[in-house]
């Protein structure tokens, strides 16, 4: 899986399409960040900073990228623009519905400098719809997903925010998914294409669980559906040292796996019960269970049982488990910060392995030279405050 001969013009700030394009530079894409003149992308600012003063979220999304920074309100800047389109395989947006028009980015223009390209719109609600133009961020997309009244038990608690973005995470997946799908199309003979990626959308389709009652005109609650808390054996519980493990025992042979790992034979036949009292009598003897051990000793008795029970782990625990150390992609670089590279093992993943992100317009020069521009031109641009 090498994207190593594709450009991709990279026109998003914050965090949902720099990761986007962050998993495909760590498959070997060219990307270039499309960066204004004035602040660049917002994320380059925001808190909290690292030790060079760049914002996490920045740093931890736009390792191995070029960054060229133009005025697109001018019409100078606008066709150097244009020279890098003609040398692109892929453009993504994240402006509001209308923005790129009046930016001449939008894909009807950017099509007569190049047919070949795959433009790809992300957006909070998408281009079409009555919310297409308006504002927001994780949490809005969440709330009208469904997702965020998922994260309670009931109607008496009130709704939990995730510990992660899970909209704005979900939909740059789903939007890197959608170029690389697109991509194929193209070399299979059906040209470039136009994509039209909403945050909101990737989290309705998280929802696919729940999704047949919910159609069906049930109002699922959570802790009353299978893989939400309603079954006892499909939970969490509290370790006697106050941590927190995990038991994922659906099928039949998993349970029978924990009961034979924890000596009780007496709870095999409560699985698949579906009386409440039974399964509010099933839970309270888990509880009871789970609190004779810690967490650690709760892991080391399923080391040798397929009882489907593991840790709840803090994400700085969680980084430094062997399981997800061995995997390969948490990336140490020494004195530079660990990062999480692209998850994925297998014979022809690139190792990108670089800490390098890029200072805003680092690479201007560089790049509307090589698409073409004669380098006495873009010193006339840098003056005039076109390109940076």
């Amino acid at each position: 899986m090498r994207l190593d001969d594709i450009r991709v013009l990279d026109m998003t700030r914050l965090l949902p399409g720099p990761y986007a394009t962050q998993l495909l530079a760590d498959a070997g894409a060219d990307v270039v960040k499309i960066e204004d003149t004035g602040a660049g992308d917002y994320a380059r600012h925001s808190p909290p900073p690292n030790d060079r003063g760049v914002g996490g979220i920045f740093d931890a999304v736009n390792r191995g990228k070029r960054s060229v920074a133009i005025d697109l309100k001018a019409d100078d800047g606008r066709a150097a623009f244009h020279a890098l389109v003609e040398e692109a395989d892929v453009v993504i947006e994240g402006f509001r519905p209308g923005v790129t028009e009046r930016l001449g980015a939008d894909y009807e223009t950017l099509t007569d400098y190049n047919d070949e390209l795959v433009y790809c719109s992300l957006s909070g609600y998408g281009q079409t719809g009555p919310y297409r133009q308006r504002p927001g961020h994780d949490i809005n997309y969440i709330g009208l997903a469904g997702l965020l009244d998922m994260t309670r038990r009931d109607d008496s608690e009130t709704p939990r925010l995730p510990g992660y973005q899970i909209a704005d995470m979900g939909g740059g997946l789903l939007a890197a998914f959608s170029i690389v799908a697109a991509l194929l199309s193209r070399e299979l003979g059906d040209g470039g294409e136009y994509l039209d990626v909403a945050l909101t959308d990737a989290v309705v389709s998280f929802s696919q669980a729940i999704a047949p009652g919910a159609l069906a005109g049930d109002s699922p609650r959570p802790g009353e559906t299978p893989l939400t808390g309603e079954y006892p054996w499909y939970d969490v519980y509290e370790t006697s040292d106050g941590r927190y493990v995990t038991i994922g025992a659906l099928e039949p042979q998993f349970w029978r796996a924990f009961c034979d790992a924890v000596d009780r034979p007496d709870l095999l036949d409560a699985h698949g019960a579906d009386d409440p009292a039974e399964l509010q009598a099933l839970r309270e003897e888990l509880e009871s269970l789970f609190a004779e051990r810690s967490r650690e000793e709760w892991v080391e008795l399923m080391t040798d049982h397929d009882g489907t029970v593991d840790g709840v782990y803090r994400p700085s625990e969680a980084f430094e488990h062997p399981q997800i150390e061995s995997r390969g992609y948490i990336e140490d670089h020494g004195e530079a910060p660990s990062r999480i590279g692209l998850p994925i093992v297998g014979p022809d993943v690139p190792d990108r392995g670089t800490t390098e992100i890029p200072a805003q317009g680092e690479h201007t020069e560089e790049l509307l030279v090589e698409a073409g521009l004669d380098p006495g031109a873009v010193e006339t641009l840098h003056q005039r405050g076109v390109v940076r």
